[in-house]
């Protein structure tokens, strides 16, 4: 191999599409590992970043990073507008005060126990007042955001739905222009102190009013604007051009105008799921299922971005001092605000886990913080974020999983689908069919008919073997003629089975045999020993399509009742507390 080849493999050099596939093919690998392990897979996506990026073998460096940084745009606003089509204004209507005194209440407490710990431990550290007075004031406000991407992301892998469920995606897609509004105030007061303010207060919080309010007009905007075209595409290749070259357009746009980029898509996909709630439902799962390879390369590119090999000590005490406040301040605000809302019992105790994860827009303002600050604050913000960010990405998933099945909201939101995905042939089939012995009598078969609903009857040995099996259809021909039912039994009106299938066959993989066979049934069984080939299988049980279709649809209906109940349940004790303040 010549040695301009040899470049071509140089690991800082490497074709960026190889660089994706490669990163796509390793993080499906390592979500599956880590799902095994009953971890969440963005977990596993997180963790093969590092070990490809920055922090391990340097596979995607500095140069793959910048050169997928409008995909990285692009994934904020696929996050974006899935959250978006979360947040229906029925759930603000009847939530909307008890969602923004938890917001507050959680970003505020956030943001002064990081203040406090941080100030005096720099100003101890540094000799600096003014300085760590800034740092503190930086570091506070970047501590009220939230990440949505990772903490969606398991509520969406587990389908999770209830009180704690709603009150997790209202919050997550408000955290976002909190945190904007608290660093726009604490960043002005911050230049003020060290000298380098460039303009007033009041400009500054005329630029993040700007830039939420833009971002929220230009997202409904589109909204609206796609809701038309919407109307015109009914099939699925166009109106995925159509959501994507919305949501491409939004992105650009927000980037020229400098908005925030998650907001205008949740404003997006808010728009469009309040303007038409039902026929927006195939819009998302259309867009659902052309996410997933975006929500790997997303978060494997936040995995490889993560480095923190030139912290210095100092810093290092100052990051643990930013992830106590931080964590202490979510746990205790969420608790405060959900119980100064009057939220649920679920709300309360576990809604603080649920905050964990900061990444997006944590590291924008960082990157803001280093460009607009002197070198000693702006390094050491983006140094103490990114080193936090490590942390909590990595323990923010499982704490939401934790909580999500404390609060029993795991598995609620699940489609007939996701059964299907999830269950093997022993979850659905009939492990007691009614059966017949080869030569059980034609009118002793008639009389169990009448005791049962069943169309399919299987015929086994004395041993339970199956022989074969007896549908409805082919009793008709023992009725022909009177006196007939004496001679004919059980081994004459069987046929032969076509097909059949084993206890822990997926039921996906046996529905499908069946719809290409054209059949209302499969026998389930349990192979023959293998020194006994020639002898028939025992029989399992009888999977009939009727029963299973009967079965995922209650199945449902169970799970979607249980959600319902739990909100039903928050709504009448809010009635009740409400009832009882006006009658003190």
């Amino acid at each position: 191999m010549t040695p301009s080849l040899l470049g071509q493999f140089d690991l800082e050099h490497l074709p960026i599409l190889l660089i994706i596939g490669f990163a796509l093919f390793a993080g499906g690998l390592g979500a599956r590992l880590f799902q095994r392990l009953r971890i969440p897979q963005v977990v596993g996506y997180i963790v093969i970043g590092l070990l490809l990026g920055r922090s391990g073998a340097g596979l995607v460096g500095v140069e793959a990073i910048e050169s997928l940084r409008l995909f990285n745009f692009f994934a904020l606003g696929v996050i974006g507008f899935m959250i978006g089509g979360e947040l229906r204004l029925d759930v603000f209507r009847r939530y909307g005060k008890q969602f923004m005194i938890i917001l507050l209440s959680e970003g505020l407490t956030a943001f002064l126990l990081v203040f406090l710990l941080v100030w005096p431990l720099a100003w101890v550290l540094t000799g600096q007042w003014a300085m760590s007075l800034a740092l503190g004031l930086v570091l506070g406000a970047i501590a009220s955001a939230t990440a949505p991407a990772a903490t969606v992301d398991v509520l969406w892998e587990y389908k999770t739905r209830g009180p704690l469920t709603t009150a997790v995606f209202a919050i997550v897609a408000l955290d976002d222009g909190l945190a904007l509004m608290l660093y726009g105030i604490a960043g002005s007061i911050a230049k003020q102190l060290i000298g380098s303010d460039t303009g007033s207060l009041a400009e500054t919080m005329g630029r993040t009013a700007y830039e939420l309010f833009g971002a929220v007009v230009l997202g409904a905007l589109a909204g609206w604007l796609l809701n038309l075209l919407l109307r015109i595409a009914r099939d699925h290749d166009k109106a995925l051009t159509f959501i994507l070259g919305a949501l491409a357009i939004v992105i650009g746009l927000s980037i020229t105008a400098e908005v925030d980029i998650i907001l205008a898509a949740m404003a997006l996909g808010m728009t469009l799921v309040n303007l038409v709630p039902r026929r927006s439902r195939e819009t998302f799962q259309i867009v659902e299922r052309f996410a997933p390879p975006i929500y790997v390369l997303f978060f494997v590119i936040v995995g490889a971005r993560l480095s923190v090999h030139e912290m210095q000590t100092w810093m290092w005490v100052l990051a643990g001092a930013y992830v106590v406040g931080r964590t202490g301040g979510k746990m205790l605000g969420a608790y405060l605000g959900a119980r100064w809302g009057r939220a649920g019992q679920a709300v309360r105790q576990y809604l603080g886990l649920c905050l964990f994860s900061q990444a997006g827009v944590a590291i924008g303002l960082a990157i803001l913080a280093s460009t607009s600050f002197p070198a000693e604050i702006g390094n050491a913000v983006i140094m103490i974020v990114t080193a936090t960010t490590f942390l909590v990405q990595i323990v923010g998933p499982p704490c939401v999983k934790i909580a999500v099945t404390k609060a029993g909201e795991v598995g609620l939101n699940v489609t007939r689908e996701d059964l299907i995905e999830s269950y093997t042939v022993a979850d659905v089939m009939n492990a007691q069919p009614e059966c017949f012995a080869e030569d059980d009598t034609f009118e002793a078969i008639m009389l169990a008919l009448s005791n049962t609903d069943a169309t399919t009857y299987p015929v086994v040995d004395a041993e339970k073997r199956l022989l074969g099996v007896i549908t409805i259809q082919h009793l008709k021909a023992g009725l022909g003629s009177k006196g007939l039912g004496s001679l004919l039994v059980a081994y004459d009106l069987m046929e032969p089975v076509i097909d059949s299938a084993e206890p822990t066959m997926p039921l996906r993989e046996a529905l499908t045999r069946m719809s290409e066979q054209d059949l209302d049934f499969l026998p389930v069984v349990i192979p023959a020993p293998a020194e006994e080939p020639a002898h028939p299988p025992k029989l399992a049980g009888l999977m009939e399509r009727r029963r299973v279709e009967r079965r995922l649809t209650r199945e449902v209906i169970r799970r979607q009742e249980s959600a319902a109940d739990r909100e039903q349940s928050q709504l009448i004790r809010d009635a009740i507390l409400k009832q009882r303040e006006t009658t003190k």
